[in-house]
This record gives structure tokens, C-alpha cells and sequence, in this order.
């Protein structure tokens, strides 16, 4: 028989393939055997991935059995993927843990499987699907700010590299164009220099991505208070973000911290950051200064970042702190982790606003913003409200205050979950 040279490439990549897995390694996670589905993530890229989790200690079985106990899959939907694994021979698929690429590339970045949690698992819940339907099926605004959404709904999130603090969306699809899969691609490309903020990401990535817990979330609450109060015994922290619209759990905690007086939040995070760095408890800090303008007001950029003195934190939070029954990992040889805060300065005549812009949920805010531009002929961001009609800034002590200027009924902040 007279091969083709497309014929001769497919087999001698096949040759390869079979040869790279030969190769033998150590196994040191026993209980479990993991299966990489080929179907989206394509040969050469399974070949690699396989390879890489041997070399860590993973057992990993190029052909689907009944002794698998953990099928990893790339882009593929619930239903389809399960179909695709019963055509495929697989028996006793109750037993079978279905999970996303992302449960491998973390449990590949901390070198040992990592606890799967519910966001890394690949399955359909029939009755939200039902539920989803029907609610896409109904009349609703197209504003998120006259919808109420609480934190149980149908969208999902999902990252890549994006789940690294430092990256963002830009550097994230740029890294993924050049080929790069995994945390060990990038550290070995010369081409790649990271910056400070990445560093730190990549220095306390197992830390900063198992997130906050509400009760480490009041802990940080604490010593952030203790901090301000030494320079401003009766300013306020204000807990926002996730925490503020009903999450139990987050990826970092946000807190405003007004004075009673303007002026008085001048210098303010310098000064917390100093107390943070005296009790050691300082592990990254990025401060931006105040480049807050008055004169410049209202912007008219639906996204326009808000110019409040603000900065990016990581702290060292010691499991002393916590409850028994919120202590940190167990298997940390830590008796404290590394979380993310972020803080923000706002003067007190525009705090409404502040805090309105910094629980969210983005979208949420995205849509109140269009809305007022739209449907009031006015202009909102995380500083002030404009009436372009009256040529006035309309005053607010209250998000209460705001929702009543745009004629809209308020929706607590645990329905903002857009």
C-alpha cells in the first residue's frame, strides 16, 4: 500500500504520541485517575497536559475505563459531554466526577489536586435549566437596575489565565494566542516579563484563589477598622462588593473608608498602609493617589474609573483570628494566608455615590448609568449625579437618594446581582 504524505504525518505523530507516554513517573496521588477528554482540546495539547500531570505525580489513563474517577473536559457543554463518554464506553458514570480544565490547570499550578469545588464541576441542573427558560421567556427590562437579581442565577463565570491577580482579559488572550496553557508556559517564555502586580498574583495564586469567606471578610473588617481608628478615631469602614450584595464567598473584600469630614480622608490610606506594614501584615500594596477633579464633573464615559484615592492590597491573614469552624486550610503549613483587600477614600459629600459604584454588581452598574443617559437625560458615575436638562448636580446623602433622583424604586443591594 502506497501512503500519502498526509497519511505518513498522521502516523508518525501518532508514533510520537504513543512513544511521549511511555515515558514512566512516579505516582503520588493514588485515589484518583483522571481521564483528559481529546474532544475541543485537540491531541497535541492532550499529549502535553498528560505528560505534564505524570511528571507531578497524577495518574493519568490514555484510554477511557471504569477505573477513571475524574474526566477533565475543555469547552464542552454537560449533555453533549455525556453523550460524547457513553459513546465512548463509560459504564459507571455516577461515579465519575465531571470537571472543567480549570480543576486541572490549578491542581497542575499547586503541583497536587485541589479540593473540587462547585464552580469547577461540569453539570446541568435540570430544574434551574427549566427555570432559566421560563424566566428568558418572560417580558423583563432591558436594565439591569429594574431587575432584581439575587445571587442564584443562570450566567456563569469563566477565566483562563484571568483567575491570576495582575491579569486581565488583554494579557490573558494574548498569552492564549501565543500557545500558552498553563502557569509553567508562562514562567519558562522569555518573552514574558511580569510586572510587580503579576508577581504577587503568581507568588500567593493558591492563597488569593480559594477567595474570602463571609467570617475572614468580618475578620479583615477588623483590622482594617483597628487601622483607620488609630488615624481617625471616628471614621467609618464600610464593607461593599460581593460581601454587600449576599455573597458568602469572594475573590477579594472591598471597603470604603469615609471621615466625618472632607478633607479629613486626605492621607488616609498612606497612613493605614504604614499600621499595616508596622504589625506585618503588609505583603503587596499598590496606593493610586487622588486625582479627584470637581471641575471635571460629570464625566461622560459610561466606564470612566472613579478618581478617589484608592489601593490594591495583599494581607496576611492569621487563622487565630477566624472561628474554629472558619479556620484556614488545614493543609497550609501556614497558620496564616495570603487575601486580597482593596480600599477606597472617598470624601464624605460624595460617599452615596461611592458606594452605590463599588457594591455592583458591574453590569448592574453599567446598566444604571444607560439607563440615566437614556431614559433621564442625565449622567451618573461614582462621583455624582448631573441633570443635563437642569444643568444641575443633584445632591445625595443616600443610594436611597439616587434611585429616587432617576425615578426608580430601590432594589437592595443583595438583588444586584446582575
Amino acid at each position: 500500500m502506497i501512503h500519502t504524505p498526509i497519511q505518513l504525518q498522521v502516523k508518525k505523530r501518532k508514533r510520537q504520541t504513543e512513544q511521549s507516554l511511555q515515558v514512566q513517573h512516579e505516582v503520588k496521588f493514588r485515589d484518583m485517575t483522571i481521564y483528559l477528554v481529546e474532544r475541543k482540546m485537540g491531541s497535541s495539547r492532550r499529549t502535553f497536559l498528560t505528560n505534564l500531570a505524570r511528571k507531578k505525580g497524577f495518574y493519568v489513563q490514555y484510554d477511557l475505563s471504569n477505573e477513571v474517577t475524574h474526566v477533565v473536559a475543555e469547552d464542552n457543554e454537560a449533555q453533549e459531554l455525556r453523550a460524547w463518554l457513553l459513546d465512548h464506553g463509560l459504564k459507571d458514570k455516577a461515579s465519575v466526577q465531571l470537571l472543567d480544565i480549570t480543576w486541572f490547570t490549578e491542581s497542575m499550578a499547586a503541583g497536587r489536586p485541589v479540593v473540587v469545588e462547585s464552580r469547577h464541576r461540569i453539570q446541568g441542573n435540570k430544574d434551574q435549566e427549566i427555570n432559566c427558560l421560563q424566566r428568558s421567556s418572560q417580558k423583563v427590562s432591558q436594565y439591569a437596575c429594574q431587575r432584581r437579581t439575587t445571587i442564584i442565577n443562570c450566567n456563569k463565570t469563566f477565566t483562563l489565565f484571568t483567575s491570576v491577580f495582575g491579569i486581565g482579559p488583554k494579557t490573558s488572550e494574548k498569552w492564549y494566542r501565543k500557545g500558552l496553557r498553563t502557569f509553567e508556559e508562562v514562567h519558562a517564555d522569555n518573552s514574558i516579563t511580569l510586572n510587580k502586580r503579576q508577581e504577587a498574583g503568581f507568588r500567593y495564586y493558591d492563597d488569593i484563589l480559594k477567595g474570602i469567606s463571609k467570617a475572614e471578610a468580618e475578620a479583615l473588617a477588623g483590622i482594617i477598622e483597628e487601622a483607620v481608628h488609630m488615624i481617625v478615631p471616628d471614621a467609618t469602614v464600610t464593607l461593599t462588593g460581593g460581601f454587600r450584595r449576599g455573597k458568602e464567598f469572594g475573590h477579594d473584600v472591598d471597603f470604603i473608608l469615609t471621615t466625618p469630614e472632607s478633607g479629613e480622608e486626605e492621607g488616609l490610606l498612606v497612613g493605614v498602609i504604614k499600621k499595616l506594614r508596622i504589625k506585618g501584615l503588609l505583603l503587596y500594596h499598590e496606593l493610586h493617589p487622588a486625582t479627584f477633579d470637581v471641575t471635571k464633573l460629570p464625566s461622560r464615559k459610561f466606564e470612566a474609573m472613579d478618581h478617589y484615592p484608592k489601593c490594591f492590597l495583599i494581607l496576611k491573614l492569621w487563622s487565630k483570628l477566624l472561628d474554629d469552624s472558619a479556620q484556614a486550610d488545614g493543609a497550609s503549613q501556614r497558620d496564616w494566608r495570603a487575601v486580597r483587600v482593596d480600599l477606597v477614600a472617598p470624601p464624605i459629600s460624595h460617599f452615596a455615590f461611592a458606594l452605590l459604584g463599588w457594591t455592583g454588581s458591574r453590569q448592574f452598574e453599567r446598566d444604571m448609568r444607560r439607563f440615566a443617559q437614556h431614559e433621564r437625560k442625565m449622567l451618573l458615575d461614582n462621583h455624582a449625579l448631573y441633570d443635563k436638562t437642569k444643568q444641575i448636580f443633584l445632591l445625595a446623602k443616600t443610594e436611597e437618594d439616587i434611585f429616587a433622583h432617576l425615578g426608580l424604586e430601590y432594589i437592595e443591594p443583595w438583588e444586584r446581582n446582575a
